[in-house]
């Protein structure tokens, strides 16, 4: 039955039908060319159904960088010995128990840098060095040649599996791939065997590269047959790593493809299944969450996702991800930014700002909203941490939009909160408060948020710390006015009223005025009504706080008033070592901005 495509313009949400693709007219992209996954591979699902879904990540998976082969391949400028081994150190540091540090047959750069590892006694007693060989006897030998005198290691060897790969590239059917690989394997057991000690501290791991496109039986055929030519045990098991080379489909077909070959290896306590995702579709971290669900023990894949094309899995984001979760990931990111450093220096390729966990930008918030929560949410943890009596950085941590406290990773709080014209009073506040101990009243804040958002609409730009400090001053501190207090004190009377007197201009009036009241802010008022200022204090606070850099680094009272004079209301501040004297500017200002 033919179909033909409707001319109708249907409604958005409704069922329609695309016109079919015609290359003889622009219009959509000619998906017609590529097949969906199930075309290409069969996909079964387990007997007795899937265990992923429901499945739980309780601990880590091992955890194994590749930074110094697969990733340093992907490289426009490849490492050299001092870069790799830089790279090691910290990789060392970092935690991580097995580092792929190298293809030594591949070229001079890399055999040198493993016989490096050899000599310089760098490699620690609990690191193993995996090495990479593909399938071919005089490349193993070149391997072997690398390893020797190594305390351990793990000897990868690969071979490229999947039909179109047989076909295209190989020129070989199954048969023959299964014989190639077999000798390979064969000849590596051979070569352990002739080592001291039979080899023993060497162990074996094979990769069916491209096995997200190979036939499910194949590859357990291809596994289960070195798993016994190797002669795998628990105590010396073998590793069969499953790559998804080129992602071809969705997360959860990789994780049906990891359980089953999970569920029906031979010697399964003597396999460590791994996997080895890469980028292709974007969907880099959720396969190999998903696959971890599904059975797999070992991930490999690079500190911030380097690698050909899209890239290798991100161990970063993997490894925080449980950590986010309340598992311990077994490798320390507590000072991300130094990793990033050394990452960035190595591979000669920047980390991107919206890089999860690591970028830039990913603890910062910009718009009002989020900077109103950050605020409050930074609050009541402080809050919760006092009442408990718990060190806030050992508290539980739940604050809206930050999924991590900063801190745990080396970052401050100054990059959390930023503002530019997006902006709302919760993040002028906030910065104020963390970078120049001003705690605004809360019916100060939208004023101040006003002139900010004026200045950053005009600049199109982000206002730091500094420069709002310097917009709250000009604004509210050094107000100039038509009223100009040139001298003033303030006396006790016995009966506990306070005399305020001054010498005080408005306008072109210059004269000495008195006032009373219950305390020096309302005899100032009065004072000033002698003057013909009908004013007005609305609202008042003040504290006392360290004072930002250009005033000393002095603890200052820091006063704000909002007054009405004559019918305007304004807001004004003060600040000074004295309280008195930061309540009497502060008012001074208000009016001054007021009556202007």
């Amino acid at each position: 039955m033919t179909t033909t495509p409707s001319t109708t313009t249907a409604h958005p949400t409704a069922p329609y039908e695309r016109p079919l693709w015609n290359p003889q007219r622009p219009g959509p992209m000619p998906y017609h060319r590529y097949r969906p996954f199930q075309e290409r591979v069969r996909v079964p699902v387990p007997a007795g159904g899937r265990t992923w879904p429901s499945a739980r990540i309780e601990r880590a998976p091992l955890w194994v960088p590749v930074d110094l082969r697969d990733g340093n391949q992907a490289l426009a400028e490849p490492m050299d010995t001092p870069r790799k081994r830089r790279f090691f150190d910290l990789l060392v540091r970092l935690g991580f128990k097995e580092i792929e540090v190298g293809y030594p047959s591949a070229s001079r750069t890399d055999f040198d840098f493993v016989r490096h590892l050899v000599t310089s006694g760098a490699v620690p007693d609990d690191v193993t060095p995996v090495v990479f060989t593909p399938a071919r006897r005089d490349l193993i030998d070149r391997t072997f040649e690398a390893v020797a005198g190594l305390p351990r290691a793990v000897v990868h060897l690969y071979m490229a599996t999947s039909p179109v790969w047989r076909e295209v590239v190989l020129g070989r059917d199954r048969d023959g791939v299964r014989a190639s690989v077999r000798e390979a394997a064969a000849h590596m057991a051979r070569r352990a065997d002739a080592l001291p000690g039979g080899g023993a501290h060497l162990r074996f791991q094979f990769s069916p590269e491209t096995f997200n496109l190979t036939e499910p039986d194949y590859v357990l055929e291809l596994c289960d047959g070195l798993t016994e030519l190797w002669d795998a045990s628990p105590d010396r098991p073998v590793t069969h790593n499953l790559p998804a080379t080129v992602e071809i489909a969705t997360p959860n077909v990789y994780a049906d493809q990891i359980e089953y070959v999970h569920r029906n290896l031979s010697r399964r306590d003597a396999v460590i299944l791994s996997v080895h995702p890469h980028n292709d579709r974007g969907t880099g971290v959720a396969c190999a969450e998903l696959a971890v669900l599904a059975g797999a023990q070992r991930v490999e894949g690079c500190l911030f996702g380097n690698g050909e094309r899209t890239g290798n899995v991100d161990l970063v984001t993997l490894a925080l991800n449980l950590y986010a979760q309340g598992v311990d990931p077994m490798v320390d990111f507590s000072d991300i930014d130094a990793v990033r450093a050394t990452v960035e220096h190595c591979n000669r390729l920047p980390v991107h700002p919206r890089h999860p966990y690591a970028g830039d930008l990913v603890h910062t918030a910009f718009s009002g909203t989020h900077q109103d929560a950050i605020s409050k949410g930074l609050d009541a943890h402080a809050r919760r941490a006092a009442e408990t009596g718990t060190a806030p950085e050992l508290a539980p941590w739940s604050v809206p939009y930050l999924p991590i406290d900063p801190a745990d990773v080396g970052r401050s709080y100054e990059a959390v909160i930023r503002v530019n014209s997006q902006s709302g009073k919760g993040g002028v506040a906030y910065l104020l408060r963390a970078h120049a101990g001003l705690d605004l009243p809360r019916r100060m804040r939208p004023e101040m948020s006003r002139t900010v958002q004026e200045t950053t609409d005009g600049s199109g730009r982000e206002a730091t710390p500094k420069e709002l400090y310097e917009l709250f001053r000009t604004a509210y501190l050094a107000v100039d006015g038509p009223v100009r207090l040139d001298a003033w004190s303030v006396h006790r009377e016995p009966s506990g009223a306070h005399r305020f007197v001054c010498s005080l201009a408005y306008g072109d009036r210059t004269g000495d005025h008195e006032g009373t009241g219950d305390g020096p802010v309302s005899a100032f008022v009065d004072a000033l009504a002698g003057a013909g200022l009908a004013v007005a204090v609305l609202d008042f606070a003040e504290h006392r706080s360290a004072a930002p850099g250009e005033e000393g680094g002095a603890e200052v009272t820091t006063a704000y008033a909002e007054c009405r004079v004559n019918g305007a209301t304004a807001w004004g501040a003060g600040r000074d070592t004295s309280s008195l004297t930061a309540a009497v500017h502060a008012v001074l200002a208000a009016v001054n901005r007021a009556a202007r």
